[in-house]
């Protein structure tokens, strides 16, 4: 009698990073009968999200911030505050009922034939038949290479490691750079007690309203993402004449590039969250870009020099993403990965990347976007073999899931 021989191992696809972007994918996986294993560096879901400061919320609403299959409580508001954001997640992957291995680092991804390898915390070399990279576009912070930024005796800090004005009550206070982040570090350091803050500005970016008369800026984000870029540029500049101030008497003069050519050159609008007033009142005071540091001071791009009792950098952050999969000729010349949600790179069929755009029409929703078209596509091309929630994996097994 013949022997059927056995089945071959169906492998779980792994999801790297427990943030929104990741979460959201395995658990529309998951909805779809595929087995997948979220590997998160940290100790719980959403980390960026719990090392952000205080007064953080999502600059957009609650209602198209929501992740596939469970709606942000309406006892969060319109703007979600950071706290809720975490709370949410946790919610999230609980109710889904994710798999999720906390405590293990993905260091490098290779592939193996039709399967991908991925070494890990401990040696681990685990198994996938696909691999979706969601470690986050905030993943380690960006420090510009100042001169005499090594030797700089005075209190210096990434925005990363910022939580509140407290610390900074009755001092003067230097915020380097205008992004979001800044700006709102900068307004919240106005209302909470800092006894001077300036704002070094390099490059003047497009001030926008979060709502016009009840309306989102988020809405009108989505309403153009598919214009040419003209056609946005021209209709950013006639709104900001009726809808944004002018602040050139302060020191930040309209952006002399349009709002959807500035995007497409990594920079998104600024919301207003209380900056425009502060600077109006002269509780933030804007001065010239940062050229580097000596001694105590601080040198500005139009020749000043300032001493202040801290400096905060809000100067952006780095994907990092060379280490894990640099050899694998999928990432630009700006380190980010050549394709996005449910296209795998040519190079690289069967992984695929989430988060790593900053669109106008909201990270979180497109974020949501991408999950389904994600699980849509693995599960279409994966069905040899598809496993249930908790169905097996091959291979060697990953690591034991850790109680969040």
């Amino acid at each position: 009698m013949a022997i059927t021989p056995p089945a071959p191992p169906v492998h779980p696809v792994y999801v790297i990073g427990g943030g929104p972007g990741g979460l959201a994918v395995a658990a529309a996986l998951r909805a779809r009968g595929v087995r997948a294993v979220v590997l998160e560096k940290s100790e719980a879901v959403g980390a960026s999200w719990r090392a952000h400061y205080d007064r953080l919320r999502l600059h957009t609403t609650r209602r198209l911030s929501a992740l596939p299959g469970l709606k942000i409580p309406r006892s969060s508001g319109r703007w979600v505050a950071r706290a809720d954001v975490v709370r949410y997640l946790e919610t999230y992957a609980e109710k889904h009922e994710l798999e999720i291995v906390t405590g293990v680092e993905v260091h490098r991804i290779e592939r193996d034939g039709a399967e991908w390898v991925l070494h890990a915390t401990g040696g681990r070399r685990l198994t996938g038949r696909a691999v979706v990279v969601a470690t986050g576009y905030n993943h380690t912070p960006h420090l510009p290479e100042w001169p005499g930024r090594s030797t700089y005796d005075g209190e210096f800090v990434h925005a990363r490691a910022y939580r509140n004005p407290g610390p900074y009550e009755g001092r003067d206070v230097l915020v380097v750079g205008i992004g979001n982040t800044g700006a709102e570090i900068a307004a919240d350091l106005a209302g909470g007690g800092a006894a001077r803050v300036r704002l070094a500005v390099r490059t003047v970016p497009h001030l926008v309203r979060r709502t016009t008369l009840g309306w989102p800026a988020q809405r009108s984000g989505i309403l153009v993402r598919r214009l040419p870029v003209a056609v946005v540029d021209g209709m950013g500049a006639l709104l900001a004449r009726f809808a944004a101030p002018d602040l050139t008497a302060h020191g930040l003069p309209r952006p002399d590039k349009g709002l959807a050519t500035r995007q497409r050159e990594g920079a998104i609008p600024v919301q207003d969250v209380g900056l425009v007033d502060a600077v109006r009142a002269g509780k933030v005071e804007v001065v010239a870009a940062v050229e580097g540091f000596e001694g105590g001071e601080v040198l500005l791009a139009d020749g000043s020099r300032i001493a202040p009792d801290a400096v905060i950098a809000a100067t952006g952050y780095r994907r990092a993403l060379e280490p894990l999969l640099g050899h694998l000729d999928v990432l630009d010349g700006r380190g980010l990965p050549v394709a996005h949600g449910a296209r795998s790179p040519r190079e690289a069929p069967g992984l695929y990347f989430t988060g790593f755009t900053n669109p106008i029409s909201g990270m979180f929703r497109e974020m949501a976007r991408d999950a389904e078209r994600i699980a849509r596509r693995i599960a279409r091309t994966n069905n040899r073999g598809r496993a249930g929630p908790g169905g097996g994996g091959g291979g060697p097994p990953p690591p034991r899931p850790r109680a969040r």
